[in-house]
């Protein structure tokens, strides 16, 4: 995490005080379990809540005598707690403390990206609204295709992140889970109570076989659709930097008064944010396959996944976050440029209409295979010569010998391509 990519919201989930203090809270609410089942006494338990506090500093210098993070904390909180402090972690192992804290923290940090998403889709959807018939040339292979609209190209970006929205709920229900079992898994020194105690105070569910450690398929999965949604942001800045180029300048981001845009060259307005995206994405897409090589562990546990868990948990969240929070800023300002649109929409002569000619002609009797000629013998024209294409078509005697140029006049009409805009939108948006 460095400063400039990071929000303090998200930020916070991953500093040391909120880790400890769900540290403390797995401790606590264990003791509190373990007391009402009598194993140890519940003078135990209020004293840990009571007199329970711990100190970063002093943490970190146990840890530099323990080497162990976990000891040095439960060192450092018996230091307030005092000699109840005995009957803490009974039964517990490491993990159980670490894994359950991590399955809170991811919780946390899916619970603000779904906010984040929200806020995005609520955005993606004025826009579509604003642009709904917005004539655009759509393009394949970065090249002229066939006129669609802008709203419809938002719209497939919001759908895109409804789908993300629903694969981030799911993964954080997935990830969602408490391990409070001991070594190995086993519950041999700690009843399998005390977990579910556990997961119910911290909003978890109980997993079902931990083998001291969770099963890391679940963060694999939590990292994967994070990756997803980063991939998602890409596209839509990808479609931005294409749409700004000087070429285009059918849509560009927002230029604040005062913004710079080249040290050297004082006319540049450069898509500075869409470019800093795809790189923010291709950071959050990092931690997938390490997330996917975490799941093969050794047996029962190892700790192989922990150092990659460290570094990936937080960057990952936080620089999703970031990145999500950016999309939304630019989309709300991105500046759109309709007659841009239109004009290039114009600047092939009408070539966009071709397919609808060569369905007409073989309509009207002549082989697929001949109107692809047909039509095609025109459109090369119009590349080449910049000629108009309804001229050349109505000027071909192949092509005049089936359809004639009032016939024709009317398939170059953009309200053929937008008729089932509607249907689109409700797809998509509902009714």
């Amino acid at each position: 995490m460095i400063p400039r990519y990071t929000r303090p919201e998200m930020a916070r989930i991953w500093e040391p005080e909120n880790r400890f203090r769900i540290w403390f809270e797995i401790e606590a609410h264990a003791c509190d379990a373990q007391a009402e089942l009598g194993v140890i006494p519940k003078e135990a338990a209020a004293a840990v809540w009571e007199r329970g506090k711990w100190e970063i500093d002093r943490i970190d210098e146990i840890e530099r005598e323990t080497r162990h993070d976990v000891i040095a904390f439960l060192t450092n909180l018996a230091e307030y707690v005092g000699p109840e402090a005995r009957f803490v972690h009974q039964g517990m192992t490491s993990s159980d403390v670490l894994d359950t804290c991590l399955a809170v923290q991811l919780t946390q940090a899916a619970d603000l990206l779904l906010e984040d998403l929200d806020k995005l889709l609520a955005v993606l959807k004025r826009r579509a609204a604003e642009h709904k018939y917005t004539a655009t040339i759509g393009r394949s292979h970065g090249i002229h295709a066939e006129p669609t609209t802008f709203g419809v190209k938002l719209a497939g970006h919001y759908a895109a992140f409804a789908r993300n929205r629903e694969r981030l709920l799911a993964a954080r229900r997935d990830i969602a889970t408490c391990a409070i079992s001991g070594a190995v898994g086993t519950f041999a020194n700690i009843d399998p109570r005390v977990e579910e105690h556990v997961a119910a105070k911290l909003g978890l569910s109980v997993e079902p076989v931990s083998t001291q450690v969770i099963p890391r398929d679940r963060h694999a999965m939590f990292f994967s659709v994070l990756g997803v949604i980063a991939s998602s942001v890409e596209n839509l800045a990808i479609e931005v930097r294409h749409l700004q180029r000087t070429e285009v300048r059918e849509a560009e981001e927002y230029f604040h008064p005062g913004q710079k845009g080249s040290s050297a060259m004082p006319h540049k307005r450069n898509p500075v944010l869409s470019e800093n995206l795809t790189g923010l994405a291709r950071i959050v897409r990092s931690a997938v396959v390490p997330a996917l090589e975490n799941v093969a562990l050794w047996h029962e546990r190892d700790i192989s996944h922990s150092s990659v868990e460290r570094m990936i948990g937080p960057d990952a969240t936080v620089t999703l976050d970031f990145a999500l929070v950016r999309l939304t800023g630019m989309m709300d300002k991105l500046v759109v440029y309709p007659e841009r649109m239109q004009k290039n929409l114009d600047d092939l002569g009408g070539l966009v209409f071709s397919q609808r000619v060569l369905l007409a002609l073989t309509q009207a009797g002549m082989s697929r295979e001949d109107s692809y000629k047909a039509v095609q013998r025109n459109a090369m024209q119009v590349w080449e010569k910049g000629a108009n294409f309804l001229d050349l078509l109505s000027s071909d005697p192949d092509v005049s010998k089936h359809i004639t140029r009032e016939q024709l006049a009317p398939m170059f009409d953009m309200s053929y391509h937008t008729k089932h805009v509607d249907t689109i939108f409700k797809r998509v948006f509902g009714e």
